[in-house]
């Protein structure tokens, strides 16, 4: 009874922390984006181009008002980004006394699908910045990253000179989708590029982003001959011709973690337009916001394992509290062999099996509507089709004199598989998911932040997104059961007495999960920050880049099913309240800030 009530009391201080931990990291994030209350930041919906909804976050100065209005900026994120992407330059400038409309592109965030309409939504959200009475029309800067760059460029293209003063492209250029650069157009910009930009090609047209200086296209933008000179201003204000070059030594996601970019951006906008409050370039709080993001989200990752610990010594769910059976799983020779192969195939598969899609010619459906979310499937699929192809393998050809079954496996009970307690496995992982959904739907609403750090971010779903979520959730189940039954039958580790601790296990599965991924970063980066290239490319200028960008989200996600994996295969001794946990958490995050490139009907 005494280690009955000791293992609640542990479990109820770690409900404690986490809630702490979430609280705190709010506060933290809500008072940095405020400016400690100088800022007002709305979350906003208006009406655009053929009823389209967009969504965007509004900061206002408290300065700003009907009588003396500020000058505004519209802000806009890159593709599979949310307009909280934009919150290092949104803070900064709203701080100096700009109104920004940091904007959700069409088919991302909350903005109605599908995503790229409407010219991105970059015509819909100056026509509303223009729209409001505290912002001054004759003072308005326009800044987009990467895909944001071409938003913007078509918003300028469509309502015309007099609608902007100036502009700032970061990671971004002209005439990929959008109006050919020249001199004169767009007005007055800065093309904030950075030194390892890993779109340098597809943007620039040159191998490195370091050598974006000799850029035939960039010295025809800046109207020169001779290589572009970083930090040099160019042309003049008067015929729109002005033009800098700003070279950030960071990535093209790492922008967004820059204070010398945001720097760079904030500097632009101070030279161009009129009526901002100066401060010191230096002078910048954002990344308080960053870690306060980062404390939340770990807040809410730590509330799963108290909530499911306490939730399993309730009546309704205590018959699935199982310790595992012995282990009869991979030794020696066999289990590295079999550790390696789980570690590196979803690495090396990464790039040939996400471009599937594309030479399939698959399109977006109303069941599965988003394009990256559905190659991030198909190369789940694969990969599970290969995980559950080796296990079979190794179960007839290694393991069958072991007389391992099912139940060893963690796929059936003692007494044979249990329709009523797979029932309860479900509803156990979908009250563990839902608790921290309560929190960030919570935070959303007071605070309005949601839990992320830089590329990774946890937001909560609209009603569309739920509706793209139950498409996605089904196949994403049977794939991390492939994974949760090699790891906790093939791979789980030995010991004389059974098992390892809880701890242990966790340790060696996350390594498991993650270290190909980490591997697959480090080749691909290591040269890129060195001075070449990323370490593996393709003649497609735009893909390679893009799926190295997002192999970063999936360290943080293959951590969180890892973890929880571990957690309750070690309380239940059944691989499925981890499987259905994880896949409810995971198709959450992936789906909620994913673009959607099918127009849905809302139910």
């Amino acid at each position: 009874m005494s280690d009955n009530n000791n293992s609640k009391r542990t479990n109820i201080i770690m409900l404690a922390v986490a809630l702490f931990l979430i609280l705190v990291g709010n506060l933290v994030a809500f008072v940095v984006q405020t400016d400690f209350g100088n800022v007002k930041v709305r979350d906003i919906r208006f009406v655009g181009t053929d009823g389209t909804v967009m969504s965007a976050l509004l900061y206002q100065p408290k300065t700003a008002t009907a009588k003396t209005p500020a000058p505004g900026i519209l802000a806009i994120h890159g593709y599979i980004n949310s307009r909280e992407m934009q919150d290092g330059f949104a803070i900064e400038l709203a701080r100096r006394g700009y109104v920004v409309l940091a904007l959700d592109q069409t088919g991302h965030g909350y903005s109605d699908p599908p995503a790229f309409a409407n010219a991105f939504g970059g015509v819909d959200g100056l026509r509303y910045l223009r729209s409001l009475d505290f912002v001054d029309k004759e003072n308005i800067g326009l800044e987009g990253h990467s895909m944001g760059g071409w938003a913007v460029i078509s918003a300028a293209a469509a309502l015309g000179p007099t609608s902007y003063k100036s502009m700032a492209l970061v990671g971004s250029a002209p005439g990929v989708f959008c109006p050919p650069g020249t001199p004169n157009f767009p007005k007055n910009v800065a093309v904030v590029f950075s030194k390892w930009d890993e779109f340098s090609v597809l943007m620039w047209g040159v191998p490195k982003g370091a050598d974006v200086v000799h850029s035939d296209k960039l010295k025809q933008f800046f109207g020169t001959t001779s290589d572009v000179v970083r930090y040099k201003f160019y042309g003049n204000m008067a015929d729109g011709s002005a033009r800098g070059l700003y070279q950030p030594t960071t990535t093209h996601p790492g922008a967004h973690l820059s204070t010398a970019a945001i720097g760079d951006v904030v500097n632009w906008f101070e030279i161009t337009l009129q009526g901002g409050k100066r401060l010191p370039l230096t002078d910048q709080i954002w990344y308080w916001k960053e870690i306060g993001n980062l404390i939340a989200l770990v807040g809410m990752v730590l509330l799963f394992f108290p909530v499911g610990a306490l939730l399993l010594r309730c009546g309704f769910f205590k018959e699935l509290e199982e310790a595992p059976a012995r282990p009869k799983s991979a030794t020696g020779v066999t289990w590295w062999v079999s550790a390696v192969i789980f570690a590196v195939v979803p690495a090396l598969t990464w790039f040939p099996f996400t471009d599937l899609f594309n030479k399939w010619k698959w399109k977006a459906t109303a069941v599965f509507p988003q394009n990256i979310t559905t190659q991030v499937m198909i190369w789940a699929l694969l990969v599970a089709a290969i995980a559950v192809v080796l296990f079979l393998i190794w179960h007839f050809a290694f393991n069958r004199k072991a007389k391992a079954g099912a139940s060893d496996y963690g796929l059936s009970w003692d007494t044979g598989f249990n329709w009523r307690k797979l029932g309860k496995s479900f509803l156990l992982a979908f009250a563990v998911a839902f608790a921290g959904y309560v929190t960030l739907v919570f935070s959303a609403w007071l605070f309005n932040v949601d839990f992320r750090f830089w590329v990774f971010a946890v937001k909560p779903m609209s009603h569309l997104q739920f509706q793209v979520f139950l498409g996605y959730l089904v196949p994403f189940i049977f794939v991390l059961l492939a994974f949760a039954v090699a790891l906790h039958g093939q791979l789980r580790p030995r010991t004389d007495k059974g098992g390892l601790s809880q701890g242990k296990e966790m340790a060696i599965n996350w390594a498991l999960m993650v270290a190909g991924f980490i591997v697959l970063l480090l080749v691909q980066y290591i040269p890129l920050l060195t001075g070449h290239t990323l370490g593996y490319m393709t003649a497609d200028p735009g893909a390679v880049p893009l799926w190295s960008i997002i192999a970063f989200q999936f360290v943080p996600i293959m951590t969180i099913v890892s973890l929880l994996f571990t957690f309750f295969y070690q309380r239940t001794g059944r691989v499925y309240t981890g499987v259905f946990a994880s896949a409810l958490v995971v198709v959450w995050i992936i789906v909620a800030s994913q673009a959607t490139h099918f127009a849905l009907p809302l139910w």
